[in-house]
């Protein structure tokens, strides 16, 4: 699988489904490498404001989506760090982050989102996949039945009368 296990693995988390699932692939993953697990949220501080000032509601849901997470990871047997980081934007935080504290693997949880109709993968997730310097590995849910109709694995046959 990896040349070299990876020890220490960043899941940046933003309060979505798909986070539970990054963190539960990252903490098997650290059992087996003998690794550690770092858990992030970064608030977005609008340009209009400084970086630091307080952001009350968004600090009390990052500190409420990192209580879930450890939770998540105490599930599965797996001690983690968490923090809660404010920055202008989250790709380079986050970018910045895996470089300060050489982190071998990103996994990044995406849910299943659509844009003008088309499949999106925001703004953070191809910033990462540019610009980190460790492989970085996506979690993306199924499609939602309401999204498509039918289950992606569903084939459906027409007949005509």
């Amino acid at each position: 699988m990896f040349p070299v296990e990876p020890k220490r693995i960043l899941v940046p988390v933003i309060g979505d489904e798909s986070d539970e699932q990054a963190v539960r692939l990252a903490c098997n993953l650290a059992k087996k490498s003998k690794g550690w697990v770092f858990i992030l949220n970064v608030v977005e501080v609008g340009r209009h404001l400084p970086v630091d000032s307080p952001q009350p509601n968004d600090l009390e849901r990052s500190e409420s989506i990192l209580e879930r997470m450890d939770q998540v990871a105490s599930q599965e047997r797996c001690t983690v760090e968490a923090e809660v980081l404010q920055a202008r934007e989250a790709g380079p935080a986050l970018v910045d982050e895996a470089i300060e504290r050489e982190i071998d693997l990103i996994i990044m949880g995406l849910s299943y989102k659509k844009h003008h109709g088309e499949f999106t993968l925001g703004a953070t997730v191809p910033y990462v996949l540019m610009k980190a310097p460790c492989r970085v590995w996506i979690s993306r849910e199924p499609m939602a039945d309401d999204l498509t109709g039918l289950s992606p694995w569903t084939h459906q046959t027409h007949s005509t009368p």
